[in-house]
């Protein structure tokens, strides 16, 4: 049966390092496993990379492969015997150590996952509703969360009386060898007497059952930084779950929902204001305290003003803490037409019209209309 180049199988240049070998080997093998690629080849391809890292991993099959080719293996050439002419017997890799990391630890022939190491706890994620102030300023908040912690009466070992486990003498796996077509390898299964912890106790600890662990609502004040939006995360860190075996606990993550304000609009670290004014202030102009987030300041308004017209007051917006940036605020103006006048008032309003307003924009749609 005619082979395929072996650094081809494993697509790797044939000066290609130690470490770039097993790179490739760890894809592809996590690629092809039986156990999670369902195509009819997976098998065969996984066996075909599973030879091509034994051979290739090997400085001194390497070496033959080299120089002869298959041709080193296959009774023809430097070794003999085993698979295809190769003996594969020699190829003693821990596949737990290899793919361990790819399929969550003492995965491949063993089928097992190894327990006995620390274990970081899972993340925990808290939905929290602020204001638009606090957003803006920042404040402290308690909350409440409902996690697991370690058990305080065993320190979260799960037990009294600790002793190393007499099976697997600590290290919370037995190693056993499985021989296949491909040659011997070492398996590793995680020990069933002491569950993989690599320890056992007297007494099992009566308060969390032997779990290490127990659930508690705890009350966290956390401190909220100004220039939180919608949408935006805080971690706090080591406030998840609890760890398995000793392991870290997770981290907590608030996730914001920030309430609208009825007059302030928000983008980004501006704010924008919406200020109604009269046709007189718009026309003549006028002076108007407007009132940013943390103060009053008088705004002097120009004549001719019309609707939607934007007026900027730097660095009245929002201080984000993470950009150290404070942003601005826009007054948007809205001219307001009253809706009743008095007969004086409408006298006013008809002298106005007969005057000549000269305004280059009136005239040239004026000059539209007529020509129409």
């Amino acid at each position: 049966m005619n082979k395929r180049d072996y650094y081809e199988v494993l697509g790797v240049s044939k000066s290609a390092t130690d470490d770039e070998i097993k790179s490739a080997f760890r894809k592809l093998a996590k690629k092809y496993h039986p156990d999670i690629n369902k195509e009819p080849d997976a098998e065969e391809k996984f066996k075909e990379v599973q030879e091509a890292y034994a051979v290739l991993s090997d400085p001194n099959k390497r070496k033959q492969y080299d120089q002869f080719g298959h041709a080193a293996f296959d009774g023809n050439g430097g070794a003999s015997g085993g698979f295809g002419g190769f003996d594969f017997s020699g190829f003693d890799v821990d596949l737990d150590d290899i793919l361990g990391n790819m399929f969550g630890g003492g995965f491949g022939f063993s089928g097992s996952r190894k327990r006995n190491g620390k274990t970081r706890g899972e993340d925990v994620l808290y939905h929290m509703d602020l204001t638009f102030e606090e957003a803006a300023f920042g404040c402290e908040k308690d909350i409440k969360v409902d996690t697991s912690v370690a058990c305080p009466d065993c320190d979260g070992k799960g037990g009294h009386d600790e002793e190393t486990c007499e099976v697997c003498h600590g290290s919370g796996t037995i190693t056993s060898e499985q021989r296949t077509i491909l040659g011997s390898f070492l398996s590793k299964t995680t020990c069933t007497n002491c569950g993989g912890t690599g320890r056992t106790f007297k007494r099992r600890c009566s308060t969390c059952g032997g779990r290490g662990n127990i659930r508690k609502s705890r009350t966290i004040t956390v401190k909220i930084p100004s220039g939180i939006d919608t949408g935006m995360r805080l971690r706090v860190s080591g406030k998840g779950e609890a760890g398995l075996n000793g392991g870290p606990a997770g981290d907590l993550y608030l996730e914001f929902r920030v309430k609208e304000h009825s007059f302030f609009k928000r983008e980004g670290d501006d704010i924008y204001l919406t200020v109604p004014i009269t046709i007189t202030d718009a026309v003549l102009g006028c002076k108007k305290d407007i009132r940013t987030l943390d103060s009053v300041v008088t705004l002097n308004i120009k004549g001719g003003t019309n609707t939607n017209d934007k007026q900027r007051i730097k660095g009245k917006g929002i201080k984000n803490a993470s950009t150290g940036r404070t942003g601005d605020m826009y007054i948007v103006f809205e001219v307001v037409l009253p809706n009743k006048l008095t007969r004086e008032q409408k006298n006013l309003f008809e002298k106005l019209s007969e005057t000549n307003l000269e305004d280059a924009t009136y005239e040239k749609f004026a000059k539209f209309v007529n020509k129409g």
